[in-house]
């Protein structure tokens, strides 16, 4: 009998899965090839400590310190870029994200391509990295691993049955029981939870597409930082020489394979375009994926208020990857019944309780 089953190899599922080796025995279904093959595999991935909902912010804060041990993080900044068109949206992003308000010459000397015949208000914040996604999903894997969890992918879940003993887990025709269930399945949350007897909570996976482009204007684009327009209506980060650019959509869909939208795509485009001087002349590649919120767009970490051996570990939307060592951490601190470092007016925010 395991102790934690989870289903879903995403940050979610592989956090919680190092965190929780500690506390028993775990093991880990991830449907596909490979974990974080869905939208943790595919996030454009910044650490910005004041970036999400006021329940995700502690998340955050608390993350840094392992994010910084586990040398995840390289140096960014956040550039916010407006006009008088936009100016209530640039305040209020301004204010919720702790920008401070730069020239736009200083603006210019860090992205020479800023047209300031469309721009002319900028604001900035230094503290903000890029986060190595893969390296933080191996870090978490590692310690799953080393404290005796079991990784399978390729393991797509059919069918989940409560018994007196706890679940029965079928995945083809393998065979796992286990005391205690972790949905961490992303998009997916809510199947898992039909499938398991378990009132879904009305998660709903939304798309967002990227663009990957050539450098503008043949610029390094290495020391830019990312760029978004007021209401985040578009963003642009560089990428490995290049320039990756999002519409930054949320619409709502369906769980599955995601892929980009090539009307939103050009919009998008237009979007960032419309306040640069290089436009843009080709794709160099596209995707996209879906990130899954609950009804208030806030984590759901914890027991289920139904059934306590249904552990919810969902709605990471657009902050799992910042959020993951602080959440996984919390999730563990529920289970085992450790105190938390986390305010406590945060922990009530992201319960399943709340949807009582």
């Amino acid at each position: 009998m395991i102790d934690f089953l989870i289903i879903g190899g995403g940050i979610a599922g592989v956090s919680a899965a190092a965190r929780l080796s500690a506390l028993g025995s775990v093991t880990l279904l991830e449907g596909e090839d490979a974990l974080a093959y869905h939208t943790s595999g595919r996030s454009a991935a910044m650490f910005e400590q004041n970036y999400g909902k006021p329940s995700t912010i502690p998340l955050n804060k608390a993350s840094h310190a392992f994010h910084d041990q586990a040398d995840v993080l390289s140096p960014r900044g956040l550039l916010l870029v407006g006009n008088a068109d936009t100016a209530d949206a640039f305040a209020t992003d301004a204010r919720q994200m702790q920008l401070a308000q730069i020239s736009m010459q200083e603006a210019k000397d860090m992205v020479p391509i800023l047209d300031d015949a469309a721009v002319d208000r900028t604001a900035y914040h230094e503290a903000a990295w890029d986060i190595d996604t893969d390296k933080l999903i191996q870090c978490f894997a590692r310690t799953a691993r080393e404290n005796g969890a079991a990784i399978h992918t390729k393991t797509h879940v059919d069918d989940i049955k409560r018994n007196s003993k706890g679940w029965v887990v079928s995945a083809g025709t393998v065979t796992f029981e286990a005391q205690n269930l972790v949905n961490a399945a992303g998009a997916w949350v809510d199947q898992i939870a039909t499938l398991a007897g378990i009132a879904p909570l009305g998660f709903t996976p939304l798309r967002r597409s990227m663009a990957r482009i050539p450098a503008p204007g043949g610029h390094d684009v290495s020391t830019w930082p990312m760029m978004f327009g007021p209401g985040e209506n578009w963003y642009a980060k560089a990428d490995a020489g290049a320039l990756i650019v999002s519409p930054a959509e949320e619409d709502a869909t369906t769980p599955h394979d995601a892929y980009a939208d090539d009307m939103v795509l050009a919009e998008g485009l237009a979007r960032y375009e419309a306040n640069v001087t290089e436009p843009v002349t080709r794709l160099l590649s596209s995707w996209a994926g879906l990130r899954t919120f609950s009804p208030d767009r806030t984590l759901v970490l914890g027991p289920d208020a139904q059934d306590p051996n249904f552990i919810w570990c969902a709605g990471q939307g657009g902050y799992g990857m910042q959020s993951a060592p602080a959440a996984s951490q919390l999730l563990a601190d529920l289970i085992s019944g450790g105190p938390s470092d986390l305010p406590v007016d945060a922990i009530t925010a992201l319960s399943p309780q709340r949807f009582t």
